[in-house]
C-alpha cells in the first residue's frame, strides 16, 4: 500500500458525507456515513454521532443487544470464512472525531458525550485507508491502544482478538509486521507527546443543525 492509494489531488469538502468502510476479501464487513471536518488530501477527519445508521454484522449487533461477547467472537471465524451478513444499526451514546492519515498502519478516534466531555481516545491499528468515490475503505486489525483523554495513562486492548486473528489468517505475516511496527510508532508519539498526541484534542461538537450523513446506494457492495 503506498501514499498514493489515500493520497487525492480533490480532497473531500468540509460537511459532506464520506462512508468509512471495513473490506474483505471484496466484500464489506461494514459500513459508517461520517461528516468531513476537514481534508487535506493527506489527513482526513470526519465526525460520526448518535442517530447516524449504519451498515454493521449481525454477530456485533447481536453483542450489543444481549451482551453475550460471545456473538462478537463469532464473527471473527464469520470474517475468517467470509460469511457474514449485516444489518442496519443506528450510533449511539457517543459522539466520535476520527482522523486518518495518508500511509499509516492506524487511525486515531477521540470519543466523547454528546455535551462535549471527554471519554477515551482510541489507536486503531488497521490496513492503510484506500479512497473511494464515497469515502474511505481499511480493514480493522482488531487490537486497539486505549488512552485517556489528557494522555495521561494507556493500556491494550483486544489483544485475545488480535491472536485469534493470527490464528485465522485474518491477519497475515506481513500485516502483523506492519502492525507491529505501527504500534511501536504510536506508542513512542504518545510518550513523547508528538504529532497528534502533542496536546490533549480539543473538545468537538457537530452542529445540530447539521443533518445526519446517510448511507448512499450500495454502500454495501465493492465494485470488481
Amino acid at each position: 500500500m503506498t501514499a498514493a492509494a489515500f493520497e487525492s489531488p480533490v480532497p473531500f469538502a468540509r460537511g459532506t458525507t464520506v462512508v468509512r468502510r471495513d473490506v474483505h476479501r471484496g466484500k464489506v464487513w461494514s459500513a459508517q456515513p461520517h461528516q468531513v471536518i476537514s481534508d487535506d488530501g493527506t489527513l482526513l477527519e470526519i465526525g460520526y454521532w448518535p442517530g447516524i445508521r449504519a451498515l454493521v454484522p449481525t454477530t456485533w449487533t447481536t453483542a450489543l443487544r444481549t451482551g453475550d461477547d460471545s456473538s462478537r467472537k463469532k464473527g471473527l471465524d464469520h470474517l475468517a470464512s467470509g460469511t457474514w451478513e449485516l444489518e442496519p444499526w443506528t450510533w449511539r451514546d457517543t459522539v466520535l472525531r476520527s482522523r486518518f492519515e495518508s500511509d499509516s498502519w492506524f487511525s486515531l478516534h477521540h470519543f466523547q458525550t454528546p455535551a462535549g466531555e471527554p471519554l477515551r481516545l482510541y489507536v486503531n491499528f488497521e490496513r492503510p485507508a484506500v479512497r473511494t468515490p464515497i469515502g474511505i475503505d481499511t480493514l480493522d486489525l482488531l487490537v486497539d491502544l486505549v488512552v485517556a483523554p489528557d494522555l495521561s495513562s494507556w493500556q491494550w486492548k483486544d489483544e485475545d482478538e488480535y491472536a485469534h486473528g493470527r490464528r485465522l489468517g485474518l491477519i497475515t505475516d506481513a500485516d502483523h509486521r506492519a502492525v507491529d511496527q505501527a504500534r511501536g510508532h504510536a506508542l513512542g508519539l504518545l510518550q513523547e507527546r508528538r504529532g497528534p498526541f502533542a496536546a490533549p484534542w480539543p473538545e468537538w461538537v457537530p452542529d445540530p443543525a447539521w443533518p445526519l450523513p446517510v448511507l448512499p446506494p450500495a454502500a454495501d457492495r465493492v465494485p470488481l
